[in-house]
């Protein structure tokens, strides 16, 4: 489950991938099967993947404990093929966070 806290240490990749018309479902599968790989990843917390209305647009939220552990999130990501198979499905516009501030 997402952690949305301010003060965690928690790391969340927030990754903004477009898409060709008609190919999100694609690109959302790989995201799953890659985040179901990831949760051996010592420190990897959790994925959440969401589709734009538009059809054009994935969003993959991810979450790792501490900076070292998203690192290891990435090594385990790369070293199995999923970065290289995500670019032939969408171009991907990744980055690191931490929570800022929370309102509810």
């Amino acid at each position: 489950m997402p952690i949305i806290r301010t003060d965690s240490g928690i790391i969340t990749q927030i990754n903004v991938f477009t898409v060709p018309e008609g190919g999100q479902q694609a690109l959302i599968d790989l995201l799953q099967e890659a985040a179901m790989s990831c949760r051996t990843v010592p420190g990897w917390l959790s994925a959440s993947l969401h589709r734009s209305l538009d059809g054009r647009r994935v969003v993959n939220y991810a979450q790792a404990r501490d900076q070292l552990a998203m690192r290891r999130v990435f090594e385990h990501l790369q070293s199995n093929g999923f970065l290289e198979r995500n670019k032939a499905l969408g171009e991907a516009h990744p980055g690191l966070y931490e929570v800022a501030c929370t309102v509810e």
